[in-house]
């Protein structure tokens, strides 16, 4: 049986919530402490200033991608399978980490900005490796970055191709295997 959330995490939570739902500007003190079920005095006692809830965010962010990058690595089906098949929004823990810390770039926050760019990089490393090529690194991560955008940024206006992408992952992933060996043959 999982544990119940921590009151840190139930605030984390709830702040997540209020990005992703309200944008930045919602997500005041007060709001997230309601929103969590604690006191505000709880919450200060958890975070001490809404830097501290970003601070917190892009942790929380920084822990996930690295879970996510031992299982990019370890992945039975390979790095570029498991790499395209995680690009949709599934509204994971990660998933919502993400998007909160989007929120939060989009809002000029530079801690944010720069989980993300380190997440990116991480990502970026992981397949750098895997195929042996930057330059197709590349365009697996502008794939991915699209599917991504396209299922959890709009997720109710999906275009006929990124819906046909999402339904035939086995066809989208073959087609990205196939650029990858095409580069590794003399």
């Amino acid at each position: 049986m999982p544990q119940a959330p921590t009151a840190r995490d139930r605030v984390l939570d709830a702040f997540e919530n209020i990005l992703i739902s309200q944008g930045e500007r919602s997500a005041t003190l007060d709001a997230v402490a309601a929103e969590a079920g604690v006191s505000k005095g709880g919450l200060l006692y958890h975070f001490g200033s809404k830097e501290a809830l970003v601070d917190g965010l892009v942790e929380r962010l920084s822990d996930l991608v690295a879970e996510d990058v031992v299982n990019i690595r370890t992945a039975p089906r390979g790095v570029v399978d498991y790499f395209v098949r995680s690009s949709v929004n599934t509204e994971s823990e990660l998933d919502r980490a993400i998007i909160a810390a989007t929120r939060l770039a989009q809002g000029s926050q530079p801690k944010a900005q720069e989980a993300l760019k380190s997440m990116q990089r991480a990502w970026f490393d992981v397949l750098a490796e895997a195929v042996g090529d930057e330059a197709v690194a590349r365009t697996i991560m502008l794939i991915s970055d699209g599917l991504y955008y396209n299922s959890a940024l709009l997720p109710t206006a999906l275009t006929e191709t990124s819906n046909r992408a999402t339904q035939n992952m086995d066809e989208l992933v073959g087609i990205v295997q196939e650029l990858v060996r095409t580069t590794k043959t003399p």
